[in-house]
């Protein structure tokens, strides 16, 4: 929650003016509204959480999609010169000899971050969905890392890489749902205001969502109970003001370190767990 209310904040302080917004070095006050906001849908629990999202989600997908391929189809004719600079960045012997495995190194460390993949988080949410074949609810959610990763990043990375922006933004300190704002900016000048849109919306459904899946870890070790359930809303909604008001590289390398802390213990229960995933699977089948 702590990245997605940084992001929120940033892209609401750049589309104010900035740094001549008001909010400017104030991300806090940000977060504190986000927090406030937060609070009031998952007070309401998993039924809450899921009518907000199923609102939000479609909407603010299509609109991004949307603006993402209205953006590379203005620049139709970079489109080949783009493809072209990211296989030849990332495959050719100059570019694993200039950093290229470092590259993927991080695009992976990217993608575990924006789909979720291996984490094993995805799970608490579709074992509330009801069917009569639980093979069934995993294939749906194979769709989910597809989407985020192979279509959203997609369009975001030959967004980024198609329009032309200050080259000086490749180099300086701006990053993130900046960078990507910007880009969209310099083909469609008014897609800042629905894009700022698109993105909050994003931060704030994926921020009700974790706390669904940390309210339901963190009440499996400490057992159910209205005071369980309250103090850790109360410590969720908090990191939200924090996150708003903490810098993105020590959050970024903060988020990479708690994901591996996940990844390992839901990795080696995967493995554990096969026999019964592969039984699952042969009795969708037949």
């Amino acid at each position: 929650n702590m990245f997605q209310s940084n992001q929120a904040a940033a892209i609401f302080i750049d589309i104010t003016g900035a740094g001549a917004s008001v909010f400017a070095g104030r991300g806090w006050l940000i977060g504190l509204f986000l927090a406030a906001v937060v609070a009031l849908v998952i007070i309401g629990g998993i039924q809450s959480i899921a009518r907000t999202t199923v609102k939000l989600v479609p909407t603010m997908a299509v609109l991004y999609v949307a603006l993402a391929l209205l953006t590379i189809a203005l620049n139709a004719d970079r489109l080949p010169g783009a493809i072209a600079a990211i296989w030849n960045g990332a495959f050719t012997s100059a570019g694993m000899a200039g950093g290229g495995l470092g590259a993927l190194v991080i695009g992976f460390r990217r993608a575990v971050f924006s789909n979720e993949a291996g984490l094993g988080s995805a799970a608490i949410a579709h074992a509330t969905a009801r069917t009569p074949q639980p093979a069934s609810e995993g294939f749906v959610a194979l769709l989910e890392p597809f989407i985020d990763t192979v279509v959203i990043c997609t369009l975001s990375a030959l967004v980024i890489t198609t329009t032309v922006y200050d080259p000086a933004l490749a180099t300086g300190d701006i990053s993130g749902i900046e960078l990507t704002t910007r880009a969209f900016a310099s083909t469609l000048p008014w897609s800042p205001a629905p894009l700022a849109a698109a993105a909050i919306l994003f931060a704030f459904s994926t921020m009700i969502a974790w706390a669904y899946y940390g309210l339901k870890a963190f009440t499996y070790l400490a057992g159910e109970g209205r005071l369980q359930r309250i103090g850790f809303n109360a410590v969720f909604c908090g990191f939200v003001v924090v996150g708003a008001s903490l810098d993105l590289g020590a959050l970024i390398d903060l988020s990479d370190a708690l994901v591996f802390v996940i990844a390992i213990p839901n990795l080696i229960g995967l493995y554990v767990m096969a026999p019964i995933v592969r039984r699952e699977l042969e009795r969708y089948r037949w």
